[in-house]
């Protein structure tokens, strides 16, 4: 297991050497296969770390060039050291101007009132019954377009706007991994003439 690799693999996910040198093992050097093992663990350790109490963190302000789309966001972790670290300011910085550009409704679908998603529901079987669609295929394809409905309404599900292939949880997940603390968007607004 060459340096090289070891430093790259760090680079890329920001994971400490032992943990880069337990991934290269387990993928047998392969970067990628490494990289997604880490992903994972990841994953794992932010879901561990969901439960702790979040007091500290940041309030971002982003205002579009064009002066027309502000949002205000509030980003919370468990410690000030946390909340003063560049990379967690980079973080809201860059969920902030991804709810400017995606114009997310709700945080999770959680929030989404049942009586919008009835709605959405009765929209969708209008069309598919218009297009003569069986009654079992009907079910099936309307639990796919709510589960798109929430994939573009709640900010949590939203592919980022950089990285279509990580939604904004990844994004967080990847920094409670990085930084070790639990970390939660606690609301927004967003603003628009």
């Amino acid at each position: 297991m060459s340096s090289e690799i070891i430093k790259k693999l760090r680079q890329v996910t920001g994971a400490g050497i032992l943990d880069c040198q337990k991934a290269l093992k387990e993928s047998n050097n392969d970067l990628e296969k490494a990289i997604e093992f880490l992903r994972k663990r990841g994953q794992k350790m932010a879901s561990d770390k969901g439960l702790r109490e979040t007091k500290e963190g940041l309030v971002e302000a982003y205002i579009h060039s064009n002066n027309k789309i502000g949002v205000l966001l509030e980003l919370v972790c468990e410690t000030d050291f946390v909340a003063r670290n560049e990379e967690f300011k980079k973080l809201a910085h860059e969920i902030a101007l991804h709810i400017a550009a995606a114009n997310p409704r709700w945080k999770e679908r959680e929030e989404v009132p049942a009586e919008i998603i009835e709605k959405e529901k009765q929209i969708y079987r209008e069309n598919l019954e218009k297009e003569k669609k069986p009654a079992e295929i009907i079910d099936k394809i309307l639990g796919n377009k709510i589960e798109k409905f929430y994939s573009t309404s709640c900010l949590l599900e939203q592919s980022f706007i950089k990285d279509d292939q990580q939604t904004i949880t990844d994004l967080i997940q990847a920094m409670i991994a990085k930084l070790g603390e639990n970390i939660q968007i606690r609301r927004f607004v967003r603003f628009a003439l």
